[in-house]
C-alpha cells in the first residue's frame, strides 16, 4: 500500500501511473499494515502538516519514503521533506522525484515496493 499526500496533483499523478494499491492520506487515520509514504515538500523544505500528523501516529508501519520536489527552490530544499522524515524516524528514503518524475523513478519505486511485499 502507498499512502500519499498531494497538493498540486503531481504526487497523485505519479501514484496513478504506478498502478499500485494506494490511499490518499486525508482518507486514512490509522494504518496497521506496512506501507510506503509518498509526500511532497512544503514551502522551502518543510514536511506538510498533514504528513507530520499522520507519521506521528503511523510511522512504525512505514517501510520507505518517496518525495516529490522542485529543484527551482535550490538543492538544499529539493525533496527535503523526505530527508527530514527519513532522519526523524529512521526510515529509508527510496526516491526523490522532480515534479512528476521520470520512468526511471517509477521503476525504482515499483522495484522497492515489490521487494518489500515479498518480505511481508
Amino acid at each position: 500500500m502507498i499512502i500519499y499526500a498531494s497538493r498540486t496533483g503531481n504526487v497523485r499523478y505519479i501514484v496513478q501511473k504506478l498502478g499500485l494499491p494506494a490511499k490518499d492520506i486525508a482518507d486514512v487515520d490509522k494504518i496497521d499494515a506496512p506501507y510506503l509514504l509518498f509526500t511532497y515538500t512544503d514551502g522551502l523544505g518543510s514536511v506538510p502538516p498533514i504528513v507530520d500528523q499522520f507519521m506521528t501516529a503511523n510511522y512504525n508501519q512505514c517501510k520507505g519514503i518517496i518525495v516529490s520536489g522542485n529543484r527551482n527552490f535550490g538543492h538544499a530544499f529539493f525533496g527535503r521533506a523526505g530527508d527530514l522524515l527519513a532522519t526523524k524516524y529512521g526510515i529509508p528514503l527510496i526516491e526523490k522525484l522532480e515534479l512528476r518524475g521520470t520512468l526511471s523513478n517509477y521503476e525504482t519505486i515499483k522495484n522497492y515496493y515489490y521487494s518489500i511485499w515479498k518480505e511481508v
